[in-house]
């Protein structure tokens, strides 16, 4: 079953046209990576998959969901369940720490307090902060700030990712033992991955890479490397 099915997209703003016509799908357990110049419609995509945004007309499914169907509560509900977001200005919330701000997705999912902490602390782990567990975003570089957002993304488990330049801010090797922790995800729990990158490290694990240009998928490319 595919993760995500979009077909006959399009979003305008006002008479502004940003996404036309597209069709893509993307299957269960896949790393996929969109590609395109600055203002080509990439975030706003990512955007229309992650049910932040609804397309002007054409069909967006989700998790086998129509997402048309879903009123905002509903959709809300719907997102915060299923879907996690690694945005690239991080979206970490100032007074909280990095281990609250990972906690949060599973506070609001109801979780009980002891496995939020083994979940949070896990994943804080993962990333290697746990050491940096107390600490607010301000008291954190980009490329901690960054890893606060992925394994807040990555801690509920959820279906499906969406990423912007997830790796921006990340030297090397950091970024190295990210990508392998997501594929870690990948493998054990058969969570989609979706990227928007501009990284050759990220590029050369996906397994298909969309090219997006004026609001359109212009070529399609299958397999790593």
């Amino acid at each position: 079953m595919a993760t995500v099915q979009l077909d006959g997209i399009r979003k305008s703003y006002g008479a502004v046209p940003v996404i036309a016509g597209l069709n893509l799908t993307i299957g269960s357990g896949e790393f996929v990576v969109l590609v395109g110049p600055s203002g080509s419609g990439k975030s706003t995509l990512l955007n229309l998959i992650g049910c932040i945004d609804r397309p002007t007309d054409g069909r967006v499914e989700v998790c086998g969901r129509d997402v048309a169907t879903l009123g905002d509560n509903a959709l809300s509900d719907f997102r915060s369940r299923n879907i996690g977001f690694v945005f690239q200005n991080f979206s970490l919330i100032a007074v909280l720490s990095a281990y609250e701000n990972v906690e949060y997705p599973l506070l609001m999912l109801g979780l009980p307090r002891a496995e939020r902490r083994d979940r949070a602390m896990a994943m804080l782990e993962a990333v290697g902060l746990a050491e940096q567990r107390t600490q607010r975003p301000n008291q954190l570089s980009g490329g901690q700030c960054q890893r606060v957002a992925i394994a807040r993304a990555l801690v509920k488990g959820p279906q499906l990712v969406l990423a912007d330049e997830p790796t921006a801010n990340l030297d090397t090797r950091t970024g190295a033992a990210i990508i392998e922790l997501m594929h870690e995800v990948q493998r054990r729990s058969r969570t989609s991955f979706v990227f928007c990158t501009h990284d050759p490290q990220l590029m050369a694990h996906a397994d298909e890479t969309f090219a997006i240009r004026d609001g359109a998928l212009v070529s399609h490319a299958v397999g790593k490397g």
